[in-house]
């Protein structure tokens, strides 16, 4: 049968070809990956993005095999041959064509390569600068291959499902008007209208709402978005989601459908099954027992907040955290510890910004330590009581609100690590929070922002509560989250422009500014406006997590290092005057 890789260049691709073919006469192209010399045969493993195979070159045939002597790791190469059965004890059963090699009757150097800078192997892995410089050698690697087609897998396994559910694929612009997203804009200056700009969207929220207006009620876009913010593992400047909306639906509808959307994915890429319905939290009970809103359910390990029993206890150091508007909270892992690792405990949560670490040890039924003679024995039962420890430890932290919460998640997740108690490593456990306050507090600007975004819904029951009250109000939104990552985040939206006008104004939006930044999907409106709401997947980062990796950069093909640069292109570049002439700007850079 005639391989359907079969091209000018080739018959058959690396990796095709078994035992079947014996005797076949075959062309193949690829990279040398590695030759050796035995016993006066020359062996090659030709390579390509499917496989390796085995060829030989033989003396007997004195032209090319003096040819291959100067073969050289990642020379591409086209050659002919004949499919013959390998020695029993030559038998690779590592490879899919292990049972097969080919004799060489021509060889044709395609193209020499220089000294790789980097080794095309999964078992030697370079620096970052180098992978990212060279990156087209890095993608070479059967490892990065095979990220990226999984990659592929999952795009076609998410346009499979929702085109099935009735979805329409339909693409929104990139050169947008700017709106307030929270992140900065990249702005891109017209040439034809000077002085003004193009912002690059960092998400197509406002154009998918436009959509469900225009009578699609079903849409959905594996999108790339653009964010101007710091670089971490799992942010990059521009990054890919699957956005989703939909008309006519409440929280319950679009939750159902994202959970057979996971399972179908994760079925389809990994052939793992997912159990539904996922699990669901409030983001009070997140913050509460995991310091986060996007905790790893994967183990327990849950926070305690003690700040009412410290209150009535003499320790000074938490007396003064709660003075200052502090809380004091803990955490009880169940296992003994030496000095030393309870001092690396202290120490690591010093450079996470603590400005200590305090701990109780239980032992024959009450608290012991340094700090215990500061509790009353009716504060200690509570303490027990609160805390329901058993055995172990607990360790404190007693600081601001956010602060303590984010040094426990961290001290949560390095314990989990240390202690084992993530079972299975391979494990994804998908859940949702629910029930996000609507607005949070802004210190900075001394009011109220929104905690998603200002078309976000409020509850029904918490409309009355907008204007008296907006810290008490919960929002219609939930986020998808995987192993202590947010994954997707959604909400439905506000489609009564009443409703709109009442929110805006609480994040204290006057009607001109309103109109002057959201006019276009206000004016939408008035129109006969549908309900609506949506969410949007990290397709970077759903990548990632389903290969177990966190780094996003491992499954984008051409990514930016930390600080927001492509070694490879030398990207981001200097424009001639020229070119800045024809836009109408000039360049005053502040020496750092």
């Amino acid at each position: 049968m005639e391989s359907k890789f079969k091209t000018s260049y080739r018959t058959n691709i690396n990796g095709e070809l078994n035992e079947k073919d014996d005797k076949k006469e075959v062309t193949l192209c690829g990279w040398v990956q590695s030759s050796r010399d035995h016993g006066g045969l020359i062996f090659i493993d030709l390579r390509d993005r499917y496989g390796i195979t085995q060829i030989v070159f033989d003396p007997k045939n004195k032209e090319i095999f003096e040819d291959a002597k100067c073969l050289r790791r990642e020379d591409c190469i086209q050659v002919n041959g004949k499919v013959r059965l390998r020695p029993k004890e030559m038998i690779n059963n590592n490879l899919s064509t292990g049972k097969i090699e080919v004799l060489i009757s021509n060889l044709r150097v395609l193209t020499k390569s220089d000294v790789p800078p980097l080794e095309v192997e999964d078992r030697i892995e370079a620096g970052e600068e180098v992978r990212l410089k060279y990156r087209y050698l890095d993608l070479r690697r059967p490892i990065m291959q095979k990220k990226l087609i999984i990659r592929h897998k999952l795009a076609q396994a998410v346009r499979k499902f929702l085109i099935d559910n009735g979805f329409l694929e339909i693409e929104t612009p990139f050169l947008i008007k700017h709106t307030p997203e929270g992140a900065r804009d990249y702005v891109v200056p017209s040439r034809v209208h000077p002085g003004k700009f193009y912002s690059l969207p960092q998400s197509p929220q406002l154009y998918k709402q436009l959509l469900m207006q225009s009578g699609f009620d079903r849409y959905f876009q594996i999108v790339r978005c653009f964010r101007d913010e710091d670089l971490r593992q799992d942010r990059q400047p521009e990054f890919t989601q699957i956005d989703i909306e939909m008309a006519c639906i409440e929280e319950e509808d679009i939750m159902n459908l994202i959970e057979q959307l996971v399972r179908f994915m994760v079925k389809e890429v990994l052939n793992k099954d997912v159990k539904l319905p996922l699990q669901r939290i409030t983001y009070k009970d997140a913050m509460e027992n995991y310091g986060n809103d996007k905790p790893d359910l994967r183990f327990e390990l849950r926070l305690t907040d003690i700040t009412e029993i410290a209150k009535e206890s003499q320790f000074k150091v938490f007396l003064d955290a709660i003075k200052h508007g502090g809380i004091v909270k803990c955490i009880n892992p169940e296992k003994e510890f030496s000095r030393n690792e309870t001092e690396a405990y202290i120490e690591f949560c010093k450079n996470l910004g603590a400005k200590g670490m305090a701990w109780m040890k239980f032992e024959n039924g009450n608290l012991e330590s340094n700090i215990a003679k500061y509790f009353s024995k009716e504060q200690i039962k509570k303490l027990i009581d609160k805390t329901k420890i058993k055995k172990g430890y607990l360790f404190f932290i007693a600081d601001k609100e956010a602060l303590s919460n984010e040094i426990l998640t961290k001290l949560r997740t390095k314990l989990a690590d240390d202690l084992n108690l993530i079972k299975n490593k391979e494990e994804l456990k998908f859940g949702w929070v629910i029930d996000f306050p609507l607005f949070e507090w802004n210190e900075e600007l001394n009011h109220y922002g929104s905690m998603h975004h200002p078309f976000t819904a409020p509850k029904k029951e918490h409309e009355n509560l907008i204007e008296k009250d907006p810290g008490k109000v919960l929002g219609r939104h939930y986020d998808l989250i995987l192993n202590g990552f947010e994954l997707g985040s959604g909400s439905i939206r506000i489609y009564d422009p009443s409703l709109q006008e009442r929110v805006l104004k609480a994040l204290t939006y006057s009607k001109e500014d309103a109109m002057k930044k959201f006019g276009f999907l206000l004016e939408a409106f008035k129109f006969g406006a549908v309900p609506h709401g949506g969410i949007a997947l990290g397709f970077d980062r759903l990548c990632g997590l389903l290969q177990g990796i966190s780094d996003i950069r491992e499954v984008i093909a051409f990514p930016k290092n930390k600080a927001g640069q492509n070694p490879m292109d030398g990207c981001p570049s200097d424009v001639d005057e020229k070119q800045l002439k024809e836009l109408h700007l000039k360049l005053e850079i502040v020496k750092k």
